[in-house]
């Protein structure tokens, strides 16, 4: 069984990237293959707005993203994720047709790496926290098949899914919308906020609105169990190695 592998393309708040040291990459591949990681998933950095009302922003989101495809293929990860953007007082609409531009603009679907469209809580002026918004991204890029989802659960919380009560339905419903094939990976988070805040505001397991109740039904629920799931929560790495044993006890065989 692998284990998942979440990193962040280059600094998450800006645009600096380190060249790639091709023997770095060696010695990291072998590793993932002796210690069985994978598979390999990308953040792209928060900074990027292809929905800008700038030009200038939104080109410089397509050239980090062409990079980070490019350089993400040498190191043979397997998606790339990204908040789609924000329409900055533009409108949805608007929002949607910017943002399916730029990517028809950058994805031809022969990469080896998938871009991932994450769910996201609708804060501010965030386009892309219904699963008809996604669904029209996508669809506006010509080549929808291209293209995949990652599920973050304080975000599809947020944004008013009751992944709390009503679990069945909220995954139903993202399979007549988006089709359950194109659910690629999890974001695993607690919430700070309640159902339908409209905040991102993540939370360690437990320690927010979803519990450890809800959490354990998530990860053994059959539609989500055989994806990655991957951890967003405060804390630092010995939180996470508790949050990891915790799940791995939680798991129901």
């Amino acid at each position: 069984m692998q284990t998942p592998f979440n990193f962040f393309s280059r600094n998450p708040r800006g645009s600096a990237v380190k060249a790639l040291n091709l023997n770095d990459i060696k010695q990291a591949q072998k590793l993932c293959k002796n210690f069985s990681f994978g598979p390999l998933i990308a953040h792209a950095p928060y900074t990027l707005n292809l929905a800008s009302n700038k030009e200038k922003t939104r080109e410089f989101a397509r050239m980090v993203l062409r990079e980070d495809l490019e350089r993400l293929e040498t190191v043979k990860a397997t998606y790339l994720v990204m908040h789609p953007g924000s329409h900055v007082g533009e409108g949805i609409k608007e929002g949607i047709d910017k943002i399916a531009s730029g990517l028809k603009n950058i994805v031809t679907g022969e990469e080896s790496v998938m871009v991932l469209l994450e769910t996201m809580a609708g804060a501010g002026s965030e386009v892309g926290y219904t699963f008809e918004q996604l669904y029209d991204i996508m669809d506006k890029t010509g080549n929808p098949e291209a293209f995949g989802v990652c599920l973050d659960t304080c975000h599809v919380l947020g944004a008013g899914y009751d992944i709390i009560g009503k679990l069945d339905e909220v995954l139903v419903e993202f399979d007549r919308i988006l089709g359950s094939h194109r659910l690629k990976a999890v974001h695993l988070n607690d919430s700070k906020y309640p159902i339908a805040s409209r905040k991102d505001r993540h939370a360690s397991l437990g320690e927010g609105e979803l519990g450890l109740d809800s959490i354990k039904n998530i990860i053994n629920y059959p539609v989500l169990r055989t994806k990655p799931f991957l951890l967003e929560t405060p804390g630092g790495l010995e939180n996470y190695k508790k949050e990891i044993e915790l799940l791995k006890s939680m798991i129901v065989e």
